[in-house]
């Protein structure tokens, strides 16, 4: 384990076997430290902080924006630190959207994230147009996973804009972007990826693949806290494009205070911000952003592959008779972060996971999430968490659960 080191920079609860950070990453003391320097700051300075802070506010999300390019293999000036997700969505495709008579709908999926549909009918809504016949959803053959060639398939001279999951959130299945971008542009179809399951997990090559937008969380494997501002990319050949939504902070930072009411957007990525940073929700990344530096993200790709093989291997050997299906892709080149395991009573065994302090990832109707982090999740995690799962199987313990998610699954 090339990576061992970095399990000592997070706080993990005596054992707790931590298993969903690809729902929500845990604390490392290098984040603590950004955050309480950002609190800090303004203890000391008060408004100045914006300028003279030891992290300076102002620039911050530039920042961040710079730290966070080598992820996804872009150039610092195409990545901001800003909004949410969805937010982020809003912007993009307000922005990118640009349905006429002949192109007028937008391509996406049956299995992705419900956020990301909703933001796509909301838009085609605000255009006039049905979401019934304007949004195409690509059909998943068995349920869990996409065929790059029927997405491909779809494409078509009606299609504007196709906005896909890099990796689905169900099953684990990474989709060739590169491949699904090339065939888009070759239809002059905008493309558009979600991040939120593959930033900080593996590496992309956005600039290169030539994608056109990416928005992405960065609560999961990139360790930014509970709401920590998500991001977005633009690629550099759309800069000089006004936002679809302007706000104060798309402006170009030394004229934002001229207060003109006549926007002058920045000339990069952080023309698509829209309001001012939050910026204690965004000071932990400093720091979390830091240990991806040292560590590297080829290496914190290559060691959950190896985990997340080590623990199909291991569910195998050990879970047979159960009724458990691993449902994600076995295929390194199409596997993501997670293993997805799927049984008729997910719900319940879920419950007795966490009595035994195992913390997995329910997702309705019948899929456990099991993601070993690269830099706090060791090969002994992953097997102890199998031997409890098996123990729990052996006892049916699960059995004194009800079969139904909690308030938040």
């Amino acid at each position: 384990d090339q990576l061992k080191q970095f399990k000592q920079e997070f706080y993990i609860k005596e054992g707790t076997l931590y298993m969903d950070g690809n729902s929500l990453g845990l604390l490392s003391k290098r984040a603590e430290k950004t955050l309480l320097t950002s609190l800090e700051d303004w203890k000391e300075h008060g408004i100045e902080g914006w300028t003279e802070g030891e992290q300076p506010w102002y620039f911050m999300s530039e920042k961040l924006g710079e730290m966070t390019a080598p992820l996804i293999g872009a150039k610092k000036e195409e990545v901001i630190n800003t909004g949410s997700i969805t937010t982020n969505l809003h912007q993009l495709l307000a922005t990118f959207f640009k349905p006429d008579n002949k192109r007028n709908k937008i391509l996406a999926d049956t299995l992705n994230f419900p956020s990301d549909i909703y933001a796509l009918k909301s838009q085609l809504r605000l255009h006039g147009l049905d979401p019934e016949n304007h949004l195409i959803q690509v059909n998943s053959d068995d349920g869990r996973t996409l065929n790059e060639a029927e997405i491909i398939a779809q494409m078509n001279e009606e299609t504007a804009l196709l906005l896909l999951p890099s990796v689905l959130y169900r099953s684990g299945q990474l989709l060739d972007m590169k491949r699904i971008t090339e065939a888009a542009h070759a239809k002059r179809i905008i493309v558009g990826f979600d991040l939120a399951h593959s930033i900080g997990a593996l590496p992309h090559q956005l600039h290169d693949w030539g994608v056109d937008f990416a928005v992405w969380c960065t609560y999961k494997y990139l360790n930014s806290g509970p709401g920590g501002v998500g991001g977005l990319f633009v690629h550099e050949k759309h800069f000089g494009q006004a936002p679809g939504l302007a706000g104060w902070f798309s402006s170009r930072k030394d004229q934002q205070f001229d207060m003109d009411h006549t926007l002058t957007p920045a000339e990069t990525a952080g023309a698509y911000q829209i309001g001012t940073p939050h910026i204690l929700s965004s000071a932990p990344l400093l720091g979390s952003l830091e240990i991806f530096k040292e560590a590297g993200i080829d290496s914190i790709r290559e060691k959950p592959l190896d985990q997340t093989s080590f623990m199909m291997e291991l569910m195998e050997q050990e879970l047979d008779g159960y009724g458990f299906e691993i449902a994600n892709p076995r295929e390194s080149e199409r596997r993501g972060g997670h293993v997805s395991l799927e049984h008729e009573e997910a719900a319940r065994i879920c419950k007795a996971l966490k009595e035994k302090q195992v913390i997995p990832d329910f997702r309705a109707p019948n899929v456990i999430r099991h993601a070993p982090i690269a830099l706090y999740v060791s090969y002994e995690d992953i097997y102890e968490m199998v031997m409890r799962l098996k123990e729990i199987m052996d006892k049916e313990t699960y059995k004194k659960f009800e079969n139904k998610r909690g308030i938040i699954a």
